[in-house]
């Protein structure tokens, strides 16, 4: 069964440093792309950042140049490295899939709770 599940959430200041994890199973995630999302009440959900197959990063401008996305495939295992973290990056922090083994199907885990506060 294909499952992806987040850890690494919690209670930061803003100036802090945080690490999100992504381990997949069902699948050989190496093959697919992994995408970061996050989503605060009321608002959509967006993306974050972005690792294809290929190794390209992507990121969306308000996290560009403070987060890192990076994957290590014999984990099975995608990152989110969050540097000088802000108050507007709380959120529920989503780890997706898609491509590769997944085919054209898109699946989601069930995401880790980031709290920015001083």
């Amino acid at each position: 069964q294909v499952q992806l599940v987040e850890s690494g959430g919690g209670l930061v200041q803003p100036g802090d440093s945080l690490r999100l994890s992504c381990v997949a199973s069902g699948f050989h995630s190496s093959s697919s792309a992994m995408t970061w999302f996050r989503q605060s009440p009321g608002k959509e959900r967006r993306l974050v950042a972005t690792k294809t197959s290929g190794g390209r990063s992507v990121y969306a401008d308000a996290v560009e140049g403070r987060f890192t996305i990076s994957r290590d495939n014999e984990k099975n295992t995608v990152y989110l490295q969050m540097n000088n973290i802000k108050t507007e990056d709380t959120a529920n922090y989503y780890c997706s899939a898609a491509g590769g083994d997944l085919g054209g199907d898109a699946y989601w885990g069930q995401g880790t709770q980031v709290t920015v506060s001083s």
